[in-house]
């Protein structure tokens, strides 16, 4: 997992923003914003991972197969440039989370007898509300 992130954090071209919001006159004259850009085909991730970074991605993820990620809540570039990395770093590490198999749910006799009496009573019901043939 380290060793994925690592050469994440290596491949992330970072570019600085204006940014909007609260600042005040720094907002105008200092690019705060950090975007974050990795290419996912460049970091030779196996095929399961892969397709679950694309899905976790979602519409961050362009068509040249780079994840994109704005980070402008803070007034430093710092603190933003830390949480687009550690955001990147989430996205990671849930792709990198094998997810559990769903087990089927098994009905016992019983209750299988007592959904189709069920289906039955609700139908026979249905069909005694159809027109009357004097």
């Amino acid at each position: 997992m380290g060793a994925i992130l690592d050469r994440a954090n290596a491949m992330a071209e970072e570019s600085f923003i204006a940014a909007s919001g609260p600042g005040g006159q720094n907002v105008n004259k200092v690019a705060t914003a950090v975007q974050l850009r990795v290419n996912i085909y460049a970091l030779g991730l196996p095929p399961r991972i892969f397709h679950r970074l694309k899905d976790i991605a979602g519409n961050r993820l362009n068509q040249a197969g780079d994840i994109v990620i704005d980070a402008r809540n803070h007034r430093t570039q710092e603190a933003n440039r830390r949480e687009a990395r550690d955001r990147l770093a989430d996205m990671i590490e849930n792709a990198l989370k094998e997810p559990k198999k769903r087990a089927k749910t098994r009905v016992n006799r019983l209750n299988k007898k007592k959904r189709l009496a069920t289906k039955k009573a609700h139908g026979e019901k249905k069909a005694l509300r159809g027109k009357i043939d004097l």
